[in-house]
C-alpha cells in the first residue's frame, strides 16, 4: 500500500470519529435544554429522546403507566408510545404530563431551568416541530420557545407557527392562555364557540375549557401566545 494510501484511510478514519462525536454532542444538547431541528419535521431521535426522558422521569418517581394515565386522563398506550418514541405530544399533553410528574410546566418543551434570566436573540431561535405520530402526520405547528432555561418562570411564551391541519381535537389543561396574532388568520374553538382572529387581535382564555386554535385561510399563521400553569 502506497503512503497516499495510508494517509487516505487515516483521514477517513478521523473523519468517521468526528462524525461519531457529534452525534453524541447533537444527543447531549437535547439533554441538556431544548431540542434543534430544521426545516418543520423533527428528527426521529427528537422522539426517541423525548420519549427516554418521560420514561427516565416516571421512573426515578417510582411511578407506573397506570399511575400516570390516572392523574393525566391518557390511556396507557399512549403514554407507552410517547416513551418509546412513536408518538410525540402535542404543547397542552406535554403541560399536563409534566404537571402529573411534579415538574414545572415546560421542562418537556423548553428543558431544565438554570439561569435567572434568559435573552433569546431573533436569529438563536431553536425551532421545534411536532407530530401525531411517526407517520409525519402533522399537528399543524411548530414553535419556538422564548424563555429556555430561565429558572423560576410561571409563564411559558412561544413563537408558534400554525399550518393547516384536518384535526378538530380539542384539549384542555390547568392554568391560562394568551395569544396575539402577528400575521394570517387564526381560528379559536373553545368548547363551542368559534372565533376568527386576524393580526392585531388577541384573546385570553382559561385552558380548562376544551380548545383548540388553528389557521385558516391561508398557507400559515404566526401567533405569540404564552401559558400560565399554576404549581399543584
Amino acid at each position: 500500500m502506497s503512503e497516499q494510501n495510508k494517509n487516505d484511510q487515516y483521514e477517513d478514519f478521523l473523519a468517521g470519529i468526528d462524525q461519531m462525536n457529534q452525534a453524541g454532542q447533537r444527543e447531549q444538547h437535547f439533554l441538556e435544554g431544548i431540542s434543534s431541528v430544521s426545516g418543520t419535521s423533527p428528527a426521529a431521535e427528537e422522539l426517541d429522546l423525548l420519549g427516554e426522558r418521560v420514561k427516565t422521569i416516571r421512573e426515578q418517581k417510582g411511578l407506573s403507566l397506570a399511575d400516570v394515565a390516572s392523574r393525566t386522563g391518557f390511556e396507557e398506550s399512549f403514554l407507552g408510545k410517547i416513551e418509546s418514541g412513536e408518538v410525540s405530544p402535542p404543547l397542552g399533553d406535554l403541560i399536563k404530563l409534566g404537571r402529573a410528574l411534579g415538574l414545572k410546566m415546560g421542562y418537556f418543551i423548553s428543558g431544565g431551568e438554570t439561569k435567572t434570566y434568559t435573552v433569546v436573540r431573533s436569529g438563536e431561535r431553536q425551532k421545534v416541530a411536532r407530530r401525531a405520530s411517526s407517520q409525519d402526520k402533522a399537528y399543524g405547528y411548530t414553535y419556538m420557545s422564548l424563555a429556555p432555561g430561565k429558572a423560576n418562570r410561571q409563564m411559558e411564551p412561544f413563537l408558534i407557527t400554525l399550518e393547516p391541519a384536518p384535526s378538530e381535537e380539542l384539549s384542555s389543561h390547568e392554568g391560562q392562555e394568551f395569544i396575539f396574532i402577528m400575521s394570517g388568520k387564526m381560528e379559536a374553538i373553545l368548547d363551542r364557540d368559534r372565533i376568527v382572529l386576524e393580526p392585531g387581535d388577541a384573546i385570553y382564555y382559561d385552558s380548562n375549557v376544551p380548545h383548540l386554535v388553528r389557521c385558516v385561510d391561508g398557507p400559515s399563521t404566526q401567533i405569540l401566545a404564552v401559558i400560565y400553569a399554576p404549581e399543584k
